[in-house]
């Protein structure tokens, strides 16, 4: 049981440093977030992850990982994702289930 509020206040402190993942997109955006060393962007490396293909994600941050000359990892990675973009067929996962949706009228 806890006694005082600053015991409380530990605790929560504690609980907020375990991780909850619950989808596959969730756990790749971490991934990336932790080979970058740039765990105050994780929730963007999430949001990456829920709209491209996490292999490709993981893949290119750790090639920028490797890199012993890069200062400001994440943002050298999100530098050669934006250069990499539509060029390199990784195109956003979102734009495919438009393009299924799109359904040709018949014409008479």
């Amino acid at each position: 049981m806890i006694s005082t509020p600053m015991d409380y206040l530990k605790l929560l402190k504690e609980r907020a440093k375990k991780s909850r993942v619950y989808s596959l997109h969730q756990l790749t955006g971490l991934t990336v977030a932790e080979i970058l060393g740039d765990r105050e962007h994780k929730s963007l490396y999430i949001k990456l992850a829920k709209n491209r293909k996490g292999t490709d994600l993981i893949e290119l941050a750790r090639s920028v990982a490797e890199r012993k000359n890069v200062n400001n990892k994440g943002a050298y990675f999100m530098r050669l994702l934006q250069k990499l973009g539509k060029t390199k067929g990784d195109e956003d996962i979102n734009d495919k289930k438009q393009r299924r949706r799109k359904v040709s009228a018949p014409k008479d």
